[in-house]
């Protein structure tokens, strides 16, 4: 029997997801979680001002004698493109790093071009191979999953890791924040480091061995972490970081150009949050990324209702899009429409490393922070939204 209709009377989370909880007061879990996450992952100004000193210090002092002394990811978003500015005006010497999927828009190739050019950043791109990445991303169609994201979300921290300890480089600086991304229903993804999961939906679904995929075993991940001793550091939750002053400036600083949506810079992702996710899976992603920024108090309750009026997708835009998808991915209207009607299934339904995760998502509290002097804290593993 299905729960009767409500959303959150703070944020704009409702019954879409099946597993949220309402207080007396009508406010939900992910307020709730939202609050304990920027108690303990912010800062105020003065603590901020400080961390974000003794960080500098610290990448300065351990990368002296390399000619870079951090990793950067670079998509063309915001976020990554905000920590590409940040990180120079803090006097750090950055190698970005792009991973190329396939699915980059145009816009997001000028942006990429010009942030980098101007702020004097060298780039390495990594070109997934399409043979295989193309056939891994169909295997999670078919798999009926929400999160057809997972191999390319598994692929990011896999490459920086590779490339940071190639290099000699202790640092890998994220875009990863609380400020603007902490909310997303647990129900909705599934953790993009279980290879064991990926393995499994590609041999169930997949064609083309995965003989080139840039994997990441776990093991592997403790190994950066604990014997090269590699540091992901969410440095965005060091500032006062905002998203629409972070895009004014990048817009004024670097000539960046908005895409009209979180992600969109992605073709891939755009069709993937526009259409895939809401008609399929009834899961608007505006939803937890406006609540999170109700939360953080970057826009009102009543302005993420109106922004929530507007069409996920516009009519021209989509039909380009469903288009390009279709022809890229070389599947047939039918075919798609066939994989759009297959029953909806979970991670659950597939063999998966999840009792592990799960384990580790509750000790994550206990280990997630490795305390340097100054009471420095930097995250031991990527953050996994």
């Amino acid at each position: 029997m299905s729960r009767p209709y409500q959303i959150c009377t703070r944020c704009i989370m409702d019954t879409s997801d099946p597993e949220i909880v309402f207080d007396h007061n009508g406010v939900c879990n992910h307020c709730r979680a939202y609050e304990k996450r920027a108690q303990n992952e912010l800062f105020n100004k003065k603590e901020s001002e400080i961390k974000l000193n003794s960080l500098v210090s610290e990448i300065k002092r351990n990368g002296k004698n390399n000619e870079y002394d951090c990793v950067i990811g670079v998509s063309g978003g915001v976020d990554s493109t905000m920590v590409a500015y940040l990180v120079k005006q803090l006097g750090l010497r950055p190698l970005a790093v792009h991973v190329d999927n396939g699915w980059n828009s145009e816009l997001a190739v000028h942006n990429i071009e010009a942030t980098l050019k101007k702020l004097s950043i060298d780039l390495e791109t990594v070109v997934l191979d399409w043979e295989e990445f193309s056939d891994l991303q169909i295997a999670f169609l078919y798999s009926s999953v929400p999160n057809i994201e997972i191999p390319t979300d598994h692929t990011l921290p896999s490459i920086l890791f590779r490339t940071a300890s190639k290099k000699g480089i202790k640092y890998i600086i994220s875009g990863s924040n609380v400020a603007s991304e902490a909310i997303m229903p647990s129900n909705w993804v599934y953790d993009s480091r279980d290879l064991r999961f990926i393995k499994t939906i590609h041999k169930q679904y997949g064609t083309v061995p995965l003989t080139n995929y840039p994997s990441c075993p776990i093991p592997r991940y403790f190994y950066y972490v604990f014997i090269k001793g590699i540091k992901y550091v969410p440095i965005l939750n060091y500032v006062s970081y905002n998203k629409n002053e972070a895009k004014a400036l990048i817009q004024r600083e670097l000539n960046w150009r908005d895409y009209g949506g979180k992600h969109f810079e992605s073709i891939f992702t755009r069709f993937f949050q526009g259409y895939f996710l809401p008609e399929k899976f009834n899961m608007d992603k505006r939803r937890p990324h406006l609540s999170t920024l109700i939360c953080s108090g970057q826009m009102t309750r009543d302005e993420a209702l109106s922004e929530l009026q507007k069409p996920s997708y516009p009519t021209e835009l989509f039909q380009s899009d469903y288009d390009f998808f279709l022809k890229k991915m070389k599947l047939t209207p039918e075919k798609f429409d066939e994989i759009m009607k297959m029953p909806v299934r979970r991670y659950r339904d597939y063999s998966s490393n999840a009792f592990f995760f799960m384990g580790l998502k509750r000790l994550i509290p206990l280990v997630k922070y490795v305390v340097k002097p100054k009471s420095l804290k930097h995250s031991t593993l990527p953050n996994n939204n």
